[in-house]
């Protein structure tokens, strides 16, 4: 059985392939923006995990972010947590060491 030769997660650059201007676009419409809508945020040691009260809709902005940020930022990892009876959603992402700073550099955290 043949297997993917992928690099592990601590071997890829913590950079973004966008450039200065493209990055500051960025942060305005997408995972800065998300980020500033959420209830709760709690630092983790290579990343961040916020916190968003359920609505209509939030489910898809959340995948259409990590679908977009995965393309330019591949050394992210992104989980989501759906609590059950439409309470609150969870999105953790994060990386190899050094990320949480990079993040907090591009999202102005």
């Amino acid at each position: 059985m043949a297997t993917l030769d992928h690099p592990s997660m601590s071997d890829l650059p913590i950079a973004c392939t966008l450039g200065p201007a493209a990055i500051a676009a960025r942060r305005e419409d997408l995972l800065g923006t998300l980020v500033r809508r959420a209830e709760e945020r709690i630092d983790l040691p290579n990343g961040y995990r916020v916190r968003f009260n359920a609505e209509e809709g939030l489910l898809r902005t959340i995948a259409d972010v990590i679908e977009v940020e995965r393309q330019c930022c591949h050394f992210l990892r992104f989980e989501v947590i759906v609590e059950p009876d439409q309470r609150s959603i969870w999105l953790e992402f994060g990386g190899p060491p050094g990320s949480r700073e990079f993040l907090a550099g591009i999202l102005d955290l």
